[in-house]
């Protein structure tokens, strides 16, 4: 499978699923990592902000990084101060009595510095970028802090010339993703200042690929009145499946080379608003220890989805917009004003056959011993990508049409 994914934050779990130790021997796999004591806080944050953009979009499909989204707004803290700092980090779900600052941007750190060096299987592009007018000058000690812990650049911007600012982010962008991710911003604020852009592009194989010559076009149920046709891939080989019994839904689990792990979870038919309700740390857990091995034949899409958002907008939507529209982000800049600029977040997502030829899923024995289902991922989805090594969550998405 070829995965890319290109965005804006952190979903982390203590799951027994996310202690399968990474790939590469050299790599410390304490469980007590700066990364991991993340997870407990960050993920209650990512499925509300999942949740939130799920029923502000009924009927639409979804795509975020949970990943790419904390490590941008936790970034943004750097230039916060007083009340407007501390109550960005706590709107993160970090609580500052127990976590300090400190130990947080070194999480981040860690997660950054470990995804821009990610195994020789995978292909990423991962960074941060800010855009600041050109009138004003970033202050040293946010520069400094920045770029330390979240590799930002900082780029001086004509927002005067509106068309050429435009262009000056979008080709900074398509040339760091390798022309992946094209034509971010279609257009600029008139009143911006300052524009912060989180990004990744990931390419990942899958362990198992799916072989090209099976892909056939059959139909997929976008709701009672609407079918589309897409490019169906296919494979049939030992699956971890669960027909779950305590929610109406059904998911298969699979694995990239390296430390990569997706799973697609298919909702009974009406049922994928239950389903994303009860999405939590408790219920991923509860899958992760019910999985069991079968013989699948199954069928997912052949996708390209995108989908962008305006951060700002998305958190004054939940309630906490004097988190990041307050009035003292003198740590920037002394001029700036955050409520004069834009936070993007663009999330793109392909799925196809593409692997590791020859390969096959780690740990499984033949085919004979499994008892054979079949599952057509036709209608509405949800899936999650993740890296089982720092429970960092890639990639949220809901499918809701395909084409």
């Amino acid at each position: 499978m070829l995965l890319s994914l290109c965005t804006c934050f952190l979903w982390l779990s203590t799951s027994d699923l996310w202690t399968v130790q990474a790939q590469d021997p050299d790599t410390d796999v304490s469980t007590r990592s700066p990364q991991r004591d993340l997870a407990p806080n960050n993920v209650d944050f990512a499925f509300t902000l999942y949740r939130h953009l799920v029923a502000s979009a009924p009927g639409e499909n979804v795509f975020i990084s949970p990943l790419s989204i904390s490590m941008a707004l936790a970034m943004l803290s750097l230039g916060a101060r007083g009340y407007t700092r501390a109550q960005l980090l706590q709107g993160l779900g970090f609580n500052l009595t127990k976590t300090s600052e400190a130990e947080i941007h070194q999480g981040f750190q860690h997660l950054h510095h470990f995804h821009k060096e990610s195994d020789a299987t995978l292909e990423m592009a991962m960074g941060n970028a800010l855009f600041l007018d050109r009138s004003m000058e970033p202050l040293e000690s946010f520069s400094a802090d920045s770029k330390h812990y979240y590799g930002l650049e900082v780029l001086a911007t004509d927002f005067e010339d509106w068309a050429g600012a435009s262009r000056q982010i979008n080709e900074y962008i398509e040339n760091k993703t390798h022309g992946k991710i094209v034509n971010l911003l279609s257009k600029l604020d008139s009143s911006a200042t300052l524009v912060l852009v989180n990004y990744i592009f990931f390419k990942g194989m899958w362990a198992h690929p799916f072989d090209p010559e099976s892909t056939r076009e059959e139909n997929f149920y976008v709701n009672e009145s609407t079918v589309v046709t897409v490019p169906m891939m296919f494979q049939s080989s030992p699956t971890k499946y669960l027909k779950d019994r305590v929610l109406p839904c059904q998911l298969v689990q699979l694995e990239y080379t390296g430390n990569g792990t997706v799973f697609f979870i298919l909702p009974d038919e009406g049922k994928m608003d239950t389903v994303i309700a009860a999405l939590s740390r408790d219920t991923i857990q509860r899958w992760s220890e019910s999985l069991t091995i079968s013989q699948v034949d199954l069928h997912i899409p052949k996708v390209s989805i995108s989908g962008d958002y305006d951060l700002r907008a998305i958190l004054r939507d939940m309630g906490i917009a004097d988190r990041v529209n307050g009035t003292d982000f003198s740590g920037i800049t002394r001029e700036a004003q955050l409520k004069a600029s834009k936070v993007v977040h663009k999330a793109m997502l392909q799925l196809s056959e593409s692997g590791l030829e020859a390969a096959a899923p780690f740990g499984l024995t033949p085919k004979a011993a499994y008892k054979r289902l079949a599952v057509h991922i036709n209608r509405p989805f949800i899936v999650m990508i993740f890296d089982h090594f720092t429970w960092s969550s890639l990639f949220l998405g809901k499918v809701m049409n395909p084409t």
